[in-house]
């Protein structure tokens, strides 16, 4: 009998080390052709109005998604489209509506069934996918950011930590694979195993981007982006959102130096407010001028007639074709 303890004891010990200094499984950071840039949009069913108003097939198709939602369109929309799929994860369908699940209860389990029904999902339609999860984290209008406006804590199911225990049992279970390897992860992180009798997850084509705001709202040190990283091994890209209304291009530029070494997107940008073709002169400018940019996507809002549509704008409509003309942005994958 302590024989055999002392065999499973050094085999789980065998198999936290071969987890521990293995290179990660997955590689898959789906990104364009070297020096290129995918563009996108996010927003109504059809990508055929921004199509027609930019001149170019968007690369990328966005969908805003809450937590338990329905997804049957998601995946019906993006196959007309032609386009890649991002999928924007919430747990909450807009500000200050109540949350599905808190950061916390992801972390612990919680959130298992659903983590696990869009893996399935995404190996379904079997075509590259990007989720981009809990958005714009240091946003304190996001139900999972961890602070409210003045600063005060949400408490423990809200903290920082239990974001990023949050996000990391969410990129394993979503990139799939042995559920015994996922198991292993999660005890390394002490967090409780994957609650499910399989015995193996699908490996979908996934990405999964963190994007935070640049600064935080509120903008204190404990609720800046770092507060909230994960980890490299557990984010494929990195990003931001940037919108004309706050052009704050030195904050972009201080954010796009402080993570390194991943490839960069615009999870959302957009025109807000005035019709402005010298701030898309600004932001592609940017974009050139910053190689690990990979990807753009124009928010265009699910309501016509939305603050961020193109008719607002007809000038900066125009920059952003004359922009998109140029050889490093695609079109049609």
């Amino acid at each position: 009998m302590a024989d055999d303890v002392g065999m499973r004891r050094l085999a789980v010990l065998t198999a936290l080390l071969t987890v521990a200094i293995a290179p990660a499984a997955h590689a898959a950071k789906l990104l364009p052709p070297k020096t290129k840039v995918y563009t996108g949009v996010t927003g109504s069913k059809s990508i055929a109005k921004f199509k027609q108003q930019v001149g170019k097939h968007p690369s990328v198709f966005g969908f805003f998604h809450k937590w338990n939602g329905p997804t049957g369109y998601i995946y019906d929309s993006v196959n007309r489209s032609g386009s890649r799929l991002m999928i924007h994860i919430s747990t909450q369908d807009g500000y200050g509506t109540p949350e599905a699940v808190t950061p916390r209860e992801i972390a612990t389990g919680a959130g298992d069934r659903y983590l696990i029904k869009t893996n399935r999902e995404i190996a379904a339609y079997g075509k590259p996918t990007y989720v981009r999860f809990l958005a714009e984290m240091n946003q304190t209008n996001n139900g999972y950011c961890a602070y409210n406006r003045d600063g005060s804590s949400r408490g423990p199911s809200h903290s920082t930590k239990a974001f990023k225990n949050a996000w990391r049992r969410a990129t394993l279970i979503l990139r799939g694979g042995p559920v015994a390897d996922i198991n292993v992860k999660l005890a390394t992180l002490k967090l409780p195993p994957l609650n499910t009798r399989e015995v193996e997850l699908p490996a979908p084509q996934v990405a999964v981007a963190w994007v935070p705001q640049t600064e935080g709202t509120p903008n204190i040190r404990k609720n800046s982006a770092r507060a909230y990283w994960p980890g490299k091994r557990y984010v494929d890209w990195v990003g931001t959102d940037f919108y004309s209304k706050f052009p704050n291009f030195q904050d972009l530029k201080t954010f796009y130096n402080d993570f390194k070494g991943k490839p960069f997107v615009f999870g959302e940008w957009a025109l807000w407010g005035a019709d402005s073709p010298s701030f898309v002169h600004k932001f592609f400018d940017f974009v050139n001028s910053h190689k690990r940019v990979r990807m753009l996507l124009y928010n265009q809002g699910n309501l016509n007639g939305g603050p961020f549509r193109l008719t607002r704008y007809p000038n900066s409509r125009a920059a952003i074709e004359a922009e998109l003309k140029k050889k490093r942005f695609l079109g049609e994958p």
